[in-house]
């Protein structure tokens, strides 16, 4: 059972996370520093250290979140589903409970506008990136364990999220930049996008 000091750091780290994101989303995140967000919380600048590395973690902390949500969904699949078709239900599933696990700590909607900031601002994007590929890396050794596979003799696994990996980036880059920025069109997107991996890569794109 937690206790009352676990549910009073949660409190705060959960405030500093809020509050680091609503300054990010309306300041912007270079104009923000860790004394903004400490000095908002009322808390010190030393406080903040205690729960972040820096503003990057916390500007990345709720994209963590559901990261490690999917992770868990994909383990959750069922054995008998084909590894994309695992994947493909994973991730529309964490779009379908989003509110469930991020709107604990920010509304849904802080959330989504913290994708813009992140695709706006290189040293964001960077480390989003580089965070993703030690996802796919995670994610295919889930899919190996899965399979009964080796993952480091066996190219099947990185080779399948390699390419889901990449749809979802250009699912993300191509949601962040258009005039729907509702869950439900980035589900839609991601669907859509998905369904198109197959004729993509086997069919030719000429038209006559």
């Amino acid at each position: 059972m937690e206790t009352l000091r676990e549910r009073k750091k949660q409190r705060t780290r959960d405030a500093l996370l809020r509050t680091a994101v609503e300054l990010f989303t309306t300041r912007g995140y270079e104009a923000t520093t860790v004394d903004d967000i400490a000095e908002a919380v009322d808390v010190s600048q030393r406080t903040f250290f205690r729960y972040f590395a820096g503003k990057e973690e916390a500007a990345l902390a709720l994209q963590e979140l559901a990261v490690a949500r999917f992770v868990e969904a994909v383990r959750e699949r069922p054995a008998d589903e084909a590894p994309m078709q695992a994947l493909r239900q994973a991730v529309l599933e964490g779009w379908d409970t989003l509110h469930e696990v991020i709107e604990a700590v920010v509304p849904v909607e802080l959330y989504l506008r913290m994708y813009r900031v992140i695709e706006s601002t290189p040293v964001l994007l960077a480390a989003h990136l580089r965070r993703n590929e030690e996802t796919e890396d995670t994610i295919a050794r889930v899919l190996a364990g899965r399979e009964g596979l080796d993952v480091d003799a066996d190219p099947r696994p990185r080779l399948a999220v390699a390419v889901f990996g990449g749809v979802m980036r250009v699912t993300e880059r191509q949601w962040s930049t258009g005039e729907d920025f509702s869950v439900e069109a980035m589900r839609a997107l991601t669907i859509s996008y998905l369904e198109q991996v197959g004729p993509a890569l086997t069919e030719s794109w000429r038209t006559r």
